[in-house]
C-alpha cells in the first residue's frame, strides 16, 4: 500500500509515517513548500506522480487565535485546501483520511462527545475544519474523517514541553481550570490511525487517549511525573487569558467506535504521558507558551 501524507512534518507526521512503514506501507511525506494544499494543481500533480492508495490529510493551519484574526486564511487552508485534497483523491482513485478536531463542538455537552453529536463550532478554526469535513463528504471520496484533540509529542511545540520549560526556568505557571480535554500522545494516535487505514470501515470517528482532565490537572501531572511536585500552578480561567478565539469547555470523547472498528484501543492519558516524559528526560524542550491549549488538529 502506498500512503501520502500532507502536512507530514508536523507533530503527528513523523510517528504516523513510522507506524505506517512498520505496517508495510510505502510512505511519502509532503509539506510546504513542496506541496501547498491551497494550490489545487500542486496537490493533483503530487498525487498523479506518486499514485497513492491512501492520502492522510494532516496539513492545516492550527493556530487557533491567528485563525480567529484571519478567518479568510483559515478557510483557504483548512476548508479549501481540504477540498483540493479530496477532489484530487477522487481523480486519482485514492482513499482519504482527514484529521479533524474537537473544535467542531461547542463544548457545552455534559457528557463525552460521540460521532452522533451535533456540531456547533465556536471559532473560525473550528468552522474551517468543519467545512473541510463537508468537502470530504461531498466529494464522494472513500475513507475516514477522524476528529482528534489535544495532541502532544516530540519535535514540535506542545503543552507538556511548555510546562517543563517554564518549570526549569523558575517561571510562574498559570493554567486554566475550566477546560476539560483528553490529552493525546502523538505516538499513540499514530498507531491508531495506522490501524484505522488497515482495518476500519469508512466513516466518521473520534480519537484520543482514554480519560479526561482539565489543562490544570494535565500540567500538574507533567510536573509530578518530572520531579517538580512541589512547584505550584496558579489556577486561572480561560477568560483570564483574554484570547481571541473561544475554546470548548468540554472536549471529552467517547472513542469506542473507532477502537472497535480499528481493533486498537488507546491507553489512559496519564500512562501515555509518563512514557512520553521518560523518553524526553534529559532533552531540552523548545516550547515557549505554558498557557497554550496543547496540540491542535
Amino acid at each position: 500500500m502506498k500512503v501520502l501524507l500532507t502536512g507530514g512534518r508536523g507533530l503527528l507526521g513523523a510517528p504516523l509515517a513510522a507506524c505506517l512503514r512498520a505496517d508495510g506501507a510505502d510512505v511519502r511525506v509532503t509539506d510546504v513548500p513542496e506541496v501547498d494544499v491551497t494550490n489545487g494543481a500542486a496537490v493533483r500533480a503530487v498525487l498523479d506522480e506518486f499514485a497513492p492508495d491512501v492520502v492522510v490529510h494532516l496539513a492545516a493551519w492550527t493556530d487557533v487565535d491567528a485563525c480567529e484574526r484571519d478567518p479568510e486564511r483559515a478557510h483557504s487552508v483548512n476548508a479549501e485546501g481540504t477540498r483540493h485534497v479530496a477532489e484530487a483523491c477522487v481523480a486519482a482513485g485514492a482513499r482519504m483520511l482527514y484529521v479533524s478536531t474537537d473544535y467542531v463542538f461547542d463544548g457545552r455537552s455534559g457528557a463525552p462527545y460521540t460521532e452522533a453529536d451535533t456540531t456547533r463550532p465556536l471559532s473560525a478554526y473550528g468552522r474551517s475544519k468543519l467545512e473541510g469535513e463537508r468537502h470530504v463528504r461531498e466529494s464522494g471520496v472513500g475513507g475516514w474523517i477522524v476528529r482528534c484533540q489535544s495532541i502532544y509529542g516530540r519535535g514540535k511545540k506542545s503543552f507538556a514541553d511548555a510546562i517543563l520549560l517554564r518549570a526549569r526556568a523558575g517561571e510562574e505557571l498559570r493554567v486554566v481550570t475550566d477546560q476539560t480535554v483528553c490529552p493525546t500522545y502523538a505516538d499513540d494516535l499514530a498507531a491508531l490511525l495506522s490501524a484505522t487505514v488497515a482495518r476500519a470501515a469508512d466513516g466518521l470517528y473520534l480519537a484520543a487517549n482514554t480519560g479526561a482532565c482539565t489543562w490544570h490537572e494535565f500540567a500538574r501531572a507533567v510536573l509530578d511525573e518530572s520531579g517538580f511536585a512541589e512547584l505550584p500552578i496558579a489556577e486561572i480561567t480561560a477568560a483570564d487569558l483574554g484570547r481571541d478565539a473561544p475554546r470548548p469547555t468540554n472536549s471529552r470523547f467517547d472513542c469506542s467506535a473507532l477502537e472497535s472498528a480499528a481493533q486498537h484501543a488507546l491507553r489512559p492519558w496519564r500512562e501515555a504521558l509518563r512514557d512520553y516524559l521518560a523518553a524526553q528526560r534529559g532533552s531540552v524542550p523548545t516550547a515557549t507558551d505554558a498557557e497554550c491549549d496543547g496540540g491542535r488538529s
